[in-house]
C-alpha cells in the first residue's frame, strides 16, 4: 500500500455474515475486495478511481439485500455485496477521506474535511446509478464536517465533530436542520475517537484522555459529566451491555458499575 504522507493503512476490515469486505485505497492502483471469512478465498474484486482515505466500508441491509457503502474523494459507492455490482453513487468527499458513513431508517450519511468540508445524506429507497441530482440526495453541507472522528446517528439526529476540534454540531437527519449553534466541548483537545451513544447519553473522548458524558437531549443536550484517564486515547470507546471500554496508550480500560 502506497500511501499519502506515509501513515498506513486505516480502513477495518468490515465483516457481514461469512463475507470480509477490504477497502484498498490508496494512491496506487485502489480496489473493494470480498473474501470468504473462514478460506480467504477472493469472492469478487472491484477497481475503484479514489486515491488515498482511511475510511472502514460500512455494510448495510436495505429491501432485504445488504450492501457495503464506501466514502471516496471522487464518489462515495454502494456495492452489491454479493457481486461488488455498483448500486447506486453520488457526489465525493474532500482528499484523506477518515470517517466512516453511518446508516439509520433508510438514510446513508457520509461525510469528511480536508481541504473542503463536505457532508451528504443519501435516500435509499429508490436508489440506482448516479443519484447526485436525484431526490435520493437530500441534503449537501459544506461546513464544520468530521475529519478524523465518524459521525454518530441517535435516532433521527446526527451528531459530529467539527475537523477533528471540540465542537460538536447536531442536526436533523432527513432533512439536515440545524436547531442550534455547535456546542462547544470546554477543555477537549484533539479528538481521533468517533462519539459513542447508550441509555440516553453521548460520550465523547480526546487525545488526552477525557470523557465528556452528555445528554441526548432533542432541545438542549447538556454536560452531565467529565471523566479523565492519565493515558492518551485516540481509539473509539466500544460499547458492550453495560460496559464501557476504552483503548489507552498504554492500557485497555473496562468502565462499568461495581458488582454487588
Amino acid at each position: 500500500m502506497s500511501v499519502k504522507h506515509g501513515l498506513g493503512e486505516g480502513a477495518t476490515p468490515a465483516l457481514f455474515g461469512d463475507t470480509v469486505v477490504v477497502l484498498w485505497d490508496h494512491e496506487g492502483e485502489s480496489f473493494i475486495v470480498a473474501l470468504d471469512k473462514r478460506t480467504g478465498e477472493e469472492r469478487w474484486r472491484v477497481a475503484r478511481d479514489e486515491v488515498t482515505s482511511w475510511s472502514t466500508p460500512l455494510v448495510i441491509e436495505h429491501d432485504g439485500a445488504p450492501q457495503v457503502v464506501a466514502s471516496g474523494t471522487t464518489r462515495i459507492r454502494s456495492y452489491d455485496l454479493s457481486d461488488g455490482r455498483v448500486v447506486w453513487e453520488c457526489v465525493g468527499l474532500s482528499n484523506n477521506v477518515v470517517a466512516s458513513p453511518v446508516f439509520g431508517d433508510g438514510i446513508v450519511y457520509a461525510g469528511s474535511s480536508y481541504a473542503r468540508k463536505r457532508m451528504v445524506a443519501v435516500r435509499l429507497d429508490g436508489a440506482k446509478g448516479d443519484v447526485t441530482r436525484t431526490d435520493n440526495l437530500l441534503w449537501v453541507r459544506q461546513r464544520g464536517t468530521p475529519y478524523v472522528p465518524s459521525p454518530l446517528l441517535v435516532g433521527e439526529w446526527l451528531y459530529f465533530l467539527n475537523h477533528y476540534q471540540g465542537f460538536l454540531t447536531r442536526v436533523h437527519g432527513p432533512t439536515g436542520a440545524e436547531p442550534a449553534r455547535p456546542m462547544r466541548l470546554d477543555g477537549m483537545q484533539e479528538i481521533y475517537a468517533s462519539p459513542v451513544a447508550a441509555a440516553g447519553r453521548v460520550y465523547v473522548t480526546d487525545r488526552q484522555g477525557v470523557t465528556l458524558v452528555l445528554s441526548d437531549d432533542a432541545k438542549d443536550p447538556k454536560v452531565l459529566a467529565r471523566n479523565v484517564l492519565d493515558e492518551s486515547i485516540s481509539a473509539s470507546a466500544a460499547l458492550a451491555g453495560g460496559e464501557l471500554y476504552l483503548r489507552g496508550a498504554r492500557h485497555l480500560y473496562c468502565i462499568a458499575e461495581p458488582s454487588k
